[in-house]
């Protein structure tokens, strides 16, 4: 036997470059092209929804009305007996606005152009539908939010939850300041 043999994978690789001939090097290439960067957010308008919705939920989470809970307020200037009168149903509702199936914010725009509406009218007791929240998941959404406003706005005297025959925790009787 003789040592002079090369290994076979050097007689391979001769054997290759001998059967494709001389090799010529192509011209560099250009870097394939890279994803397109992410568009520049908004970053203080994600803030500022962000902080808008722990906003509420922290307005929710203060003083949270549930489902069943009764709704009441009455001004310093209101008695107690009228209070009671407005919760036994012995104001007649001169109009009625039905919130089911709004969203929060479409229910916010329209209970305040109710109310504005209701008053411009002459209109001192109205009834609101907010339904008593039992598909929101466990938080009245719009009870809370019907509660938060009228406890805000200076043209409602007072507000009670209606009797059972008139919609019971799912609506509100609204007494009105005059004009």
């Amino acid at each position: 036997m003789s040592h002079d043999r090369k290994p076979p994978d050097e007689d391979d690789a001769a054997l290759f470059r001998s059967a494709i001939g001389p090799v010529r090097e192509l011209p560099p290439a250009d870097a394939p092209p890279q994803r397109p960067k992410p568009r520049p957010g908004t970053r203080m308008a994600e803030l500022d929804e962000a902080e808008a919705k722990s906003e509420f939920q922290r307005m929710l989470d203060w003083d949270r009305i549930e489902a069943g809970d009764t709704l009441r307020h009455r001004r310093e200037e209101v008695s107690t007996r009228v209070l009671k009168r407005l919760a036994q149903g012995q104001y007649a509702a001169q109009d009625e606005l039905d919130l089911h199936h709004a969203t929060a914010a479409g229910a916010e725009a329209l209970l305040r152009a109710f109310l504005l509406d209701a008053r411009n009218r002459g209109a001192y007791c109205v009834r609101v539908i907010h339904g008593k929240g039992l598909g929101s998941g466990g938080v009245p959404v719009l009870k809370n939010l019907v509660d938060r406003l009228l406890r805000q706005r200076s043209d409602v005297l007072a507000f009670h939850s209606a009797p059972p025959a008139q919609g019971g925790t799912g609506a509100v009787l609204v007494l009105l300041r005059p004009r």
